[in-house]
């Protein structure tokens, strides 16, 4: 089940909300919420739920043993991330591993099969965060096993983040306010997000799939630029839009998630852009990865290895493939090229940094959309040397320049940027603001209706996160 759809929108939030809102207590209201979570994943995935329960009731355990009396606290917890690691290897990195492995001399080992669980990366990533905190800090343990439960499947947040860790979600299971105020904040959120999805991404997405579908014989220039800034608009739109609906959907219960995008297409370094980028997976494996590493604290040379180590993690966790490995070292090249001032953003005029940053992102981007690394590669030739005269594919590449296409196109660039929150920092009296705010009321159910009618003619189109 998404979120941008008519079954989510009309039936399943209507009835979870009105549910919530009737029911007096706290725990009474946790247990719907557990309940219609394993509805909402079991909807799509029938079978991987049982998986998920699994690893629900073996973190559970987990972390019960984290207790400051137990001497082999250390051993479990090394258990524990291994245990968790194997689950997400296997069904996510088992296929790969075989593919790689047949890539050697005189070896052929069956590729396994097995479907892909949605939200494996994300819900496994939760897990393992509950048992590091609980390690850290025995007061994290939670002894009520549906609490755990909740936490790890609550639908806003289940199948594509953004990550939340636990210890900023163990204080609200039992407090929390859900007001008016914070309820219409929410449902504005959502409208928003679900914007982004619909109206930009999706009409970006048409354009992005027709150009990396190409044969490349017909891949000019032009064509190829078109793809790839088609793309960059696509995923922003599509990720952060999932990340407004979830944030808006936790509000509306009464949670309060972290931010998980920044404006990241303003950055002038690509330090400032992971800054800004999908925080709650960055600042996940700052907090449980680079750290434990070491971090900064060990010399130059062993923090660029963390660095590095990180990237490849990250690569790696986005999907099982070697454009993704490529990917995330991309992003990490630029970020050593940065922090050893090779690459002296500082140095450079303020439009430069912009460019700089927004061509970085852009042909790294080119990796991880791409089918595999050496279409990859292709693409980002044919970005800058095209032997396919220009002349010929105008046919193609009129075709994409839609009205429509253009003029999502300009909103993508604009709404990339802080605009709205440029303007609402801007007002200085408090009429101005009340005026602003009740605007944005207006617009918004404008947009829920505009997002309404174009459920009804679109064609479907998940998430880009879902695949992760």
């Amino acid at each position: 089940m998404v979120f941008s759809s008519p079954v989510f929108v009309f039936v399943f939030l209507t009835a979870v909300y009105i549910l919530y809102r009737i029911i007096p207590t706290v725990k009474a209201k946790n247990i719907i919420l557990l309940i219609f979570s394993i509805i909402f994943y079991s909807y799509g995935e029938p079978f991987a739920v049982v998986l998920m329960l699994f690893s629900i009731v073996m973190n559970y355990d987990f972390g019960l043993c984290m207790r400051e009396k137990n001497k082999h606290r250390k051993t479990v917890l090394k258990i524990s991330i291994t245990a968790n690691l194997l689950i997400l290897g296997v069904f996510k990195y088992a296929g790969f591993g075989a593919e790689l492995l047949n890539r050697l001399p005189f070896v052929n080992v069956p590729v396994p099969a097995m479907p892909l669980p949605i939200g494996i990366s994300f819900y496994t990533f939760q897990a393992m965060s509950y048992v590091i905190d609980a390690y850290k800090n025995p007061q994290y343990i939670q002894k009520n096993p549906y609490k755990l439960a909740l936490y790890i499947t609550f639908f806003p947040q289940l199948v594509a983040g953004p990550i939340v860790k636990y210890y900023d979600f163990a204080g609200q299971i039992e407090n929390r306010k859900c007001t008016p105020e914070k309820t219409a904040w929410g449902i504005r959120r959502f409208i928003t997000g679900l914007s982004k999805k619909l109206l930009i991404a999706n009409t970006m997405a048409v354009t992005a799939d027709y150009v990396y579908s190409l044969d490349r014989r017909l891949l000019s220039l032009p064509l190829a630029w078109l793809g790839a800034v088609s793309y960059m608009i696509q995923i922003y739109f599509d990720f952060s839009g999932y990340s407004d609906m979830a944030v808006g959907l936790g509000a509306m219960f009464g949670f309060s998630f972290r931010e998980n995008f920044d404006y990241p297409y303003i950055s002038q370094s690509i330090q400032e852009f992971w800054r800004r980028w999908h925080i709650s997976v960055s600042t996940w494996f700052k907090e449980y990865l680079y750290i434990p590493l070491g971090g900064n604290r060990k010399g130059s040379t062993r923090t660029a290895v963390n660095k590095m180590i990180v990237f490849f993690c990250t690569g790696l966790w986005h999907g099982a493939g070697l454009n993704f490995i490529v990917w995330g070292l991309f992003n990490g090249l630029f970020m050593m090229l940065e922090s050893y001032k090779i690459i002296n953003t500082q140095k450079m005029p303020a439009l430069i940094r912009h460019i700089y940053s927004l061509l970085v992102t852009l042909i790294a981007f080119v990796f991880f959309r791409s089918d595999s690394l050496e279409s990859a590669c292709f693409h980002i030739s044919r970005m800058f040397y095209s032997p396919v005269r220009f002349s010929s594919q105008d046919v193609l590449l009129n075709l994409q320049l839609t009205p429509m296409y253009c003029i999502m196109l300009v909103c993508g660039a604009i709404f990339s940027m802080p605009v709205f929150k440029t303007i609402k920092n801007s007002l200085r009296s408090e009429r101005a603001k009340s005026t602003a705010e009740y605007l944005s009321y207006a617009v918004s159910l404008v947009l829920f209706f505009v997002c309404m009618a174009s459920l009804s003619s679109a064609s479907y189109n998940p998430f880009i996160y879902f695949r992760f």
